[in-house]
């Protein structure tokens, strides 16, 4: 099942009778395809799970496009990486009889899903974004119309400046996305309030 496809990747079918739409799980610098599972598993307890692997290598840690250093990244590649994921879930959409997954996104893992929403907004029926960045620094024009994003950001977090998660925020409602951003006391970790916050706007999708 991992290695079908464009990316490896897993696949966690959905269970029970469950009408979510299916979570597309993007982990951070280092993390796999099985890094995001159990967090999938806990906010929405049901949905298909699909979870690939970033194809880039940054001192052996997988990663979703490369950058040039923290926080300076190689827009050229996170232009032609989000056009490789968004072909990956194409297929995995076709390959495993899927709806437009919602991204769950950590950290890289977030922002190459702000890319796919600016630059593939047909591959996502939502995002969340969890101590995202602006992945470009002049996003392309989009028609996000209604899309739902969710953004947790870490008041505390000594990788994503404030003010750069309030420009995320601002240019995706720009584009039309209906944008909840909330700034969490914490750092760039996760914690409970990440879980619940996330697992209850899920929930009312």
């Amino acid at each position: 099942m991992s290695n079908s496809l464009s990316h490896v990747h897993r696949l966690v079918p959905a269970s029970g009778e469950t009408a979510r739409p299916p979570l597309l799980l993007l982990h951070g610098t280092g993390g796999d395809e099985a890094d995001l599972l159990p967090l999938g598993d806990m906010v929405a307890p049901g949905a298909a799970l699909l979870s690939p692997r970033g194809q880039v290598l940054e001192n052996g840690m997988p990663r979703f496009f490369r950058r040039l250093a923290e926080g300076v990244f190689d827009e050229a590649d996170v232009v032609a990486r989000a056009g490789d994921l968004a072909a990956f879930v194409a297929e995995a959409r076709a390959a495993y009889d899927l709806p437009a997954p919602v991204a769950l996104g950590f950290s890289n893992g977030a922002n190459i899903a702000g890319a796919l929403l600016w630059l593939h907004p047909e591959t996502l029926a939502g995002a969340v974004l969890l101590r995202a960045m602006m992945p470009l620094g002049t996003p392309p024009a989009a028609d996000l119309r209604g899309k739902p994003v969710l953004i947790l950001s870490g008041a505390a977090d000594p990788i994503v400046p404030a003010e750069n998660a309030e420009r995320l925020a601002s240019a995706l409602r720009a584009a039309g996305a209906n944008v909840d951003h909330r700034i969490l006391p914490g750092g760039h970790g996760l914690g409970q309030a990440d879980l619940t916050l996330a697992r209850d706007w899920l929930a009312a999708l």
